[in-house]
């Protein structure tokens, strides 16, 4: 069987192209599909999940994709190994799963709106852990973080720095989620008013959760799985019953302060150097990840 030459040039230009320009591929492939996953959903079903079940899907096969291209089967492998990469320090675990939900009590009760939950907090305690870690991390977030940290993130943060790497990957990372503006009414029901509205607080906090995300993904030497149980953990305290949905935002604001004080601190006890330095090398190795 005879190969066309041809067809074997065409493909190895675009791997060439992929590979020299891997975050523009996976952009230029992952949001336009994922746009119109969300969109058929809302206006097909009048439901947005099954949109963002096929989103996740397009990520994954995307950040495959542009990692095989880019960096080969080596470069697979060192993604999927963030996936089990569990031997981190005891306190990234506590951060992960814990730190939200407590700091966005602490804010209910500072701003005097905490209240008693009505199925009562052992049923919420275990309804937040089911959201967290079960639908949220294990069946979702650590395949998102995979593609946003482990690919998109990953690569602008060791070619611009921790800050600005970060600050760069809430671009793309707040458009996917556009459509989401929509879910509720539709899109004829919405006015753009609330539009508006709801995309500059979703850009605004896209940059925030981006520089966690980086921070901890430093801290714990690429654990993909301590940033899905994180980005798990932040999307079950914002659907808490004892407090209001808006009081995550500041408890993610606190976290990110406190994370990366953290990490100043260590960078300078322990010599290990900043972690934008550290993050500038040609191939990434995070600092070795240590207990907060």
């Amino acid at each position: 069987m005879s190969v066309d030459p041809n067809a074997s040039a065409a493909a190895g230009s675009v791997r060439s192209r992929i590979a020299g320009h891997p975050v523009a591929a996976f952009l230029i492939i992952a949001i336009p599909l994922a746009w119109l996953a969300q969109c058929l959903s809302i206006l097909l079903l009048g439901d947005v999940t099954p949109g963002l079940l096929v989103e996740l899907l397009v990520l994954l096969g995307t950040a495959v994709l542009v990692t095989a291209a880019a960096e080969g089967r080596p470069g697979v492998r060192r993604l999927f190994s963030g996936v089990v990469r569990w031997r981190v320090g005891a306190g990234w675990y506590v951060i992960a799963l814990l730190a939200l939900p407590l700091l966005t009590l602490l804010t209910a009760v500072v701003t005097g709106t905490l209240r008693e939950p009505g199925s009562g907090w052992a049923a919420t305690a275990g309804l937040y852990f089911l959201k967290a870690v079960i639908i949220g991390a294990v069946l979702g977030n650590v395949w998102e973080e995979l593609a946003w940290a482990g690919v998109v993130q990953r690569w602008l943060m060791e070619r611009q720095g921790v800050l600005a790497g970060s600050l760069l990957t809430a671009v793309p990372f707040a458009l996917i989620h556009l459509p989401q503006a929509f879910a509720q009414r539709g899109f004829t029901a919405t006015p753009w008013a609330d539009v508006a509205l709801s995309w500059g607080v979703l850009i605004g906090f896209a940059l925030v959760v981006r520089c966690l995300m980086g921070l901890v993904y430093v801290g714990t030497g690429g654990s993909i799985l301590i940033l899905g149980l994180l980005h798990g953990s932040m999307n079950a305290a914002g659907s808490l019953d004892a407090a209001d949905w808006w009081q995550y935002i500041p408890a993610v604001v606190v976290l990110t302060a406190a994370v990366a004080a953290y990490l100043a601190v260590r960078a300078r006890t322990t010599g290990q150097g900043s972690s934008g330095h550290a993050l500038r090398r040609r191939r990434i190795r995070p600092v070795r990840p240590a207990s907060p």
